[in-house]
């Protein structure tokens, strides 16, 4: 009942400095992956997008009529 010396084989993975080819198929096309993925989800966008932008609108139309109101 002593200590049983069991083998453990580990994997490392490395990537060579020299390498510079890390992951090229990211970059590739690009503009057209992110016009796919827009097509795709453009109602969640424009749930996302729309009361953030109306918020932002709102708030500066708002300010703007407070610092006219003196004026009137």
């Amino acid at each position: 009942m002593g200590k049983q010396h069991i083998p453990l084989k580990a994997v490392t993975y490395a990537l060579s400095p020299y390498n510079q080819k890390v992951m090229p198929g990211l970059w590739k096309d690009l503009p057209g992956k992110i016009a796919h993925k827009f097509s795709d989800h453009w109602l969640g966008a424009v749930c996302i997008f729309g009361p953030v932008f109306g918020t932002m609108q709102f708030a500066e139309w708002y300010t703007e009529r407070e610092k006219m109101h003196h004026r009137s």
